[in-house]
């Protein structure tokens, strides 16, 4: 057995962090497809997840990466309240270089080929456009164009739920629900960032940015040049005087070596998987950081685009974005009651509720459609 299957399959079956349903590889050589399609959960429904294209350093990350990353979308959707599974998948390759309709088409089929078992959208790598082409060969395509049927650019409302996570931070740490006067670190103002950034500043926070694309930082500082930026995330951590730290790119942005340096009070983006293993978590509390866990405060880009699925109405996606809010506000009461850290709470809250729904289906004889 090869390194990397040992460490897929011990992830998968034998990890704490498994417990998956179902992975598909994909491959399609005629356009160079390689893709993982990973399925966490269908307890709540079926599995809703976006599709990350990005060129991996291995095979073994990229498939690490969609277990993980779908398992974390099971966590999401429950605390969402949505009445769907957590799934995703990954498209191994640098997109610039490797996208093509053939290989989007391709993609598409494979997607078709489970029957309605995982449901895609966008993700990092992947944008509106590109589910428009996924979509000519899958029903299961969501964050379409308006054009197409679609809710568009599901970066708006996940940007959105973040800056309600940052409000409920406040709430429950200052007293207050707002960031006026606060100072606001932002790393990564690409799709998500720079909404974020849009809010913070209407609200009258002071916002410092970072980015490993200068595109994406002179998009922000032509339009708002009293925003700070800053060389990169190492530099980032350590401003001084920061009370919210925003991680809006990539996971894995909370580790052994950024959380003693940071300055914040406050974690609260938009990036996913934003703990780099078990434990980190503790670390922040042990140092008195508040952490706003990613999937709870970023639900709103999945709210959107599951709105699809029941015909796209942007007012009643907004008003459940909103809600995130107070969700928030129920994981720090439950962390403090417990005796916990907030990710830790928001995993019992969610763990919970896909518990009830597959004691249901069990009760009634039921299993998920395939």
């Amino acid at each position: 057995m090869t390194e990397m299957t040992d460490g897929v399959l011990h992830t998968l079956f034998r990890s704490e962090q498994g417990g998956h349903e179902q992975v598909v590889l994909c491959q399609d050589r005629a356009s160079g497809l390689k893709a993982v399609i990973a399925i966490h959960s269908t307890a709540l429904g079926p599995a809703l997840g976006g599709t990350r294209f990005h060129a991996y350093a291995s095979d073994e990350e990229a498939v690490l990466d969609a277990l993980n990353l779908s398992r974390g979308m099971s966590y999401k959707n429950a605390l969402a309240g949505l009445d769907l599974g957590g799934g995703k998948a990954v498209i191994i390759g640098d997109p610039d270089v490797l996208k093509s309709e053939e290989l989007l088409l391709a993609y598409g089929r494979f997607v078709e080929s489970l029957g309605g078992r995982y449901v895609t959208a966008c993700d990092v790598g992947t944008y509106v456009a590109d589910m428009d082409v996924v979509a000519r060969e899958t029903r299961w395509a969501t964050g379409r164009s308006p054009e197409n049927g679609g809710a568009g650019d599901s970066s708006v409302l996940t940007a959105f739920g973040v800056f309600q996570g940052m409000r409920a931070s406040a709430q429950h740490l200052w007293g207050d629900p707002t960031l006026r006067g606060r100072k606001v670190a932002v790393a990564g103002v690409g799709k998500v960032g720079h909404y974020l950034v849009e809010h913070l500043l209407e609200d009258g926070a002071e916002v410092v940015i970072t980015d490993v694309r200068e595109e994406s930082l002179r998009r922000v500082l032509d339009k708002h040049p009293q925003v700070t930026a800053v060389a990169d995330t190492d530099a980032l951590i350590r401003t001084e005087g920061l009370d919210i730290y925003a991680p809006c790119a990539l996971g894995g942005a909370l580790n052994d070596e950024s959380v003693p340096a940071l300055t914040a009070k406050v974690v609260c983006g938009a990036a996913n998987n934003q703990l780099a293993h078990p434990g980190v978590e503790k670390d922040l509390a042990d140092r008195g950081i508040l952490y706003a866990p990613d999937y709870v405060v970023n639900a709103g880009g999945v709210i959107q685009v599951a709105d699809e699925l029941r015909g796209f109405d942007f007012d009643r996606c907004k008003a459940k974005a909103t809600k995130i809010f107070d969700t928030t506000l129920e994981i720090f009461a439950r962390a403090k009651a417990d005796g916990i850290p907030p990710a830790a709470a928001a995993d019992r809250i969610a763990e919970q509720r896909m518990a009830d729904a597959r004691a249901a289906k069990a009760a009634a004889g039921s299993v998920p459609a395939l």
